[in-house]
């Protein structure tokens, strides 16, 4: 299995590189450029993450470097097919990617959630004490009545 993946990886590099030197008349081939992502980036993002525990699959710092390889991959390929990237079918195939295998990952890590304390505290008190500032200085003008016609 793992040398017709390594066949299939050379033969689709051999491809590439054809499509690469020869000049694109109609731009980019949608179908091609589709199974090329599926046969080379899909193939080898499944291989490293069938090396990986299942239970890893969520564990970001265990797979950044697997996805980001899966991203590199879908580019270059677009790049050498003279295809838009990301486009709707890169987009498709990630969407495919997250319903299989990150499903079922918990969306704690990646909540929106307040800055520290120390960030925090500055844009609170400054507009808290200019106003503060700013209602002291017109009752305190408003109480001085000398000089005003």
């Amino acid at each position: 299995m793992a040398r017709e993946r390594a066949g299939l990886l050379a033969a689709g590099l051999v491809v590439l590189m054809a499509v690469h030197f020869l000049p694109s008349v109609s731009g980019c081939n949608r179908g091609f450029y589709e199974r090329m992502i599926n046969d080379l980036c899909f193939a080898k993002f499944e291989d490293d993450m069938g090396g990986l525990e299942r239970g890893l699959w969520c564990r970001w710092p265990d797979t950044m470097e697997i996805y980001g390889g899966l991203t590199n991959c879908t580019y270059q390929v677009a790049l050498r097919m003279g295809c838009f990237w990301p486009d709707q079918v890169v987009d498709r195939f990630f969407m495919h990617i997250h319903r299989n295998y990150f499903q079922d990952c918990a969306l704690t890590g990646r909540l929106l959630h307040d800055p520290p304390v120390g960030i925090l505290a500055p844009f609170i008190a400054v507009p808290v004490l200019v106003t503060l500032l700013m209602t002291a200085l017109v009752v305190w003008r408003s109480k001085r009545t000398e000089g005003v016609l």
